[in-house]
């Protein structure tokens, strides 16, 4: 497991946006970004694909830490409200697990701990290992 949390922390799309992953474990991950200007769509909002992508970072840290190799196959966001702060955090953890599929959910909040977005997603687990 340490070898498959080590490996997702090499994710360079993560790193760029500034994703920090904070805690993980088997079947679960939290992770952190401060938000930027960047982070910024063109009416000053955070843009929803920060918020996808922040999510979909804590879902395959979850669904990798069993070390298996896991790729998603399904996903899904609902939003619910803009941030508020300048900090987002979102938490997945495994709702099922079997030799071939995980299902995960993960919370995305913003600094005051109101829920953002809620992300639903299946991996597909592979044969080898991360």
């Amino acid at each position: 497991m340490d070898d498959a949390i080590a490996r997702m922390k090499q994710d360079a799309f993560a790193n760029h946006l500034g994703i920090e992953l904070v805690d993980a474990g088997p079947g679960r991950a939290r992770v952190q970004m401060a938000i930027r200007d960047e982070h910024r769509n063109s009416v000053g909002m955070v843009h929803g694909g920060v918020i996808y992508t922040l999510a979909d970072y804590a879902f395959a840290v979850a669904c990798n830490s069993h070390g298996v190799l896991a790729v998603a196959i399904n996903c899904s966001i609902s939003y619910f409200r803009p941030p508020q702060g300048g900090v987002l955090t979102a938490e997945a953890s495994e709702v099922s697990v079997t030799r071939r599929l995980g299902t995960y959910t993960v919370r995305v909040t913003d600094t005051d701990g109101e829920l953002v977005a809620l992300f639903q997603g299946m991996a597909y687990r592979k044969t080898r290992s991360v």
